[in-house]
């Protein structure tokens, strides 16, 4: 075995015996790396996790960071306790990708739990898996939940009945401990929380579009302006060829 391979003793464990959830976590090319790393973290102690991909080949996020597939379409169980989904740059591998639509179709019919993170709820929706639930995404796409269905929440974590969505990126790890207080309890949760250290105090009042300065949110959007504009077109494409599933 390399050297550089991680092994099972080399990861945290908490789960003391208990069942451990069988989670599939999506993964695609621009996908958005922290949505996915930090529901990652909050489970990975009690939690059996597979990344799903259609091939086995690294997947490039947007950092430039790879994730490495576990598993294949084809291969991932059937039933599952969580389908999750990240965000990022959905409209340019994972949209247009009729099996992508299809397993998350398929698995979402079964899965305890179908989840995502930011604009990972665009994607669930286009699978027909949103359709008249409250949904959360990025602040910046929230008018976008519509065209597959869902209804916008603004709110960071957004339950409604099986569904549960985060918001944007680092709302993943709030998201996370939600879900894993819901699939174990509430300890379970808190242990995962404590031993990630996360006791966030940003060092600026700027993290939502409801706390930053209007100059601040405007410059944003700016910046945001073609992929928003880009994201929203791909969706609209879908929807007029009828390939919107649900």
């Amino acid at each position: 075995m390399p050297e550089n391979t991680i092994t099972q003793t080399d990861t945290l464990d908490f789960s003391a015996g208990r069942r451990r959830p069988r989670v599939a976590m999506l993964v695609f090319p621009g996908m958005t790396l922290l949505d996915f790393v930090g529901p990652h973290t909050a489970w990975a102690p009690y939690c059996d996790i597979d990344i799903v991909w259609e091939t086995l080949d690294p997947v490039a996020t947007d950092t430039g960071l790879t994730v490495v597939p576990t598993t294949t379409f084809d291969d991932c169980p059937a039933d599952l306790d969580v389908l999750f989904v990240p965000g990022g740059a959905v409209h340019t591998h994972a949209l247009r990708n009729d099996t992508a639509l299809a397993f998350l179709a398929d698995r979402g019919a079964r899965a305890g739990y179908v989840t995502s993170v930011c604009t990972g709820s665009l994607l669930l929706g286009a699978a027909g898996l949103l359709r008249g639930y409250r949904a959360a995404t990025h602040w910046a796409t929230r008018d976008l939940l519509t065209l597959v269905g869902a209804v916008n929440s603004t709110d960071r974590v957004v339950i409604d009945r099986n569904r549960i969505t985060g918001g944007g990126v680092t709302a993943g790890i709030d998201f996370g401990l939600t879900l894993l207080a819901r699939m174990l309890d509430e300890e379970a949760a808190q242990v995962s929380q404590l031993a990630m250290e996360y006791h966030p105090a940003p060092p600026y009042e700027a993290g939502s579009p409801e706390q930053a300065p209007s100059s601040l949110v405007q410059a944003v959007t700016g910046m945001l302006a073609d992929f928003s504009a880009d994201l929203t077109a791909v969706l609209k494409d879908v929807a007029s060829a009828g390939a919107l599933r649900g």
